[in-house]
């Protein structure tokens, strides 16, 4: 299924896209691939798989451990996509692989498009590669169907939203505050404002991520978004909770952010 078909049949049912992220490998091969068919139980759309990498410029300091721990084992782009290659029969919603240019770059783009084709990633988010430097990078994933996923911030002005939009494919991301991921107890009162904005610049499902980390902000955010992305709450718990108990918690986390979703 792709991407933009999550989010219709989705929103025909009167919820929002859940969109999990988990780091790739982590805590280890076994878990991390059973966590995602756990994921797509507990009723995620779809699901990021972030690439470890050190120096990850965009992750606060949950993501930025579970990272370390991930490179520590061994965890690499190539590691991470020869997993999935073997394992796609587990899930059947779209991953995407989020990362950082450079390992993309080092890998070979025509290397990387050929291995993701054959993991089924039906979209990239790469939060350091500017729209005007990604030419060759949106041509080749448009030719192997794969969705481009740019991302825009509160400090981005509407007049360069509506271009990285014009770039983007599957979703905008949308940063919910200045700074780095992690958990936030409160939402910014300006974040309702700043995607009704977002909607006037562009039709894309609109995916609100950097902060979101419980049921109730899922449903302040739900009437303003089409998509929502958990990450750092989510590693946080995996992180904290004994390895028996990693399955039963991540479902009724992701399960009760589905509930709330509902408009």
């Amino acid at each position: 299924m792709k991407i933009k078909e999550v989010f219709e049949e989705t929103l025909r049912k009167g919820k929002r896209v859940i969109i999990p992220y988990i780091t790739g490998g982590f805590p280890d091969p076994r878990t991390f691939l059973e966590l995602l068919e756990c994921l797509q139980e507990a009723g995620a759309g779809m699901i990021e798989v972030g690439v470890p990498f050190s120096d990850p410029v965009a992750d606060g300091p949950v993501i930025q451990e579970s990272s370390q721990k991930a490179l520590e084992m061994g965890m690499g782009l190539k590691k991470i996509l020869s997993l999935l290659i073997q394992n796609r029969h587990r899930v059947n919603i779209p991953l995407i692989l989020m990362g950082y240019y450079n390992p993309f770059f080092k890998m070979g783009i025509d290397e990387l498009m050929k291995l993701a084709k054959e993991a089924d990633i039906k979209g990239f988010i790469v939060p350091d590669l500017p729209v005007e430097e990604a030419k060759d990078w949106t041509s080749k994933l448009k030719k192997e169907s794969i969705d481009t996923i740019f991302l825009v911030a509160p400090t981005t002005s509407m007049e360069r939203a509506r271009v990285i939009a014009s770039f983007t494919t599957g979703f905008l991301y949308c940063i919910s505050v200045t700074g780095v991921t992690g958990m936030r107890e409160k939402l910014p009162e300006y974040l309702k404002d700043y995607l009704k904005s977002l909607r006037k610049v562009t039709s894309l499902p609109r995916a609100v991520g950097f902060g979101i980390s419980s049921p109730q902000q899922v449903k302040e955010i739900s009437p303003y978004a089409e998509g929502i992305v958990v990450g750092s709450a989510l590693i946080k718990l995996i992180m904290e909770t004994e390895k028996k108990e990693i399955y039963r918690k991540v479902r009724n986390f992701i399960s009760s952010l589905v509930e709330a979703s509902h408009v």
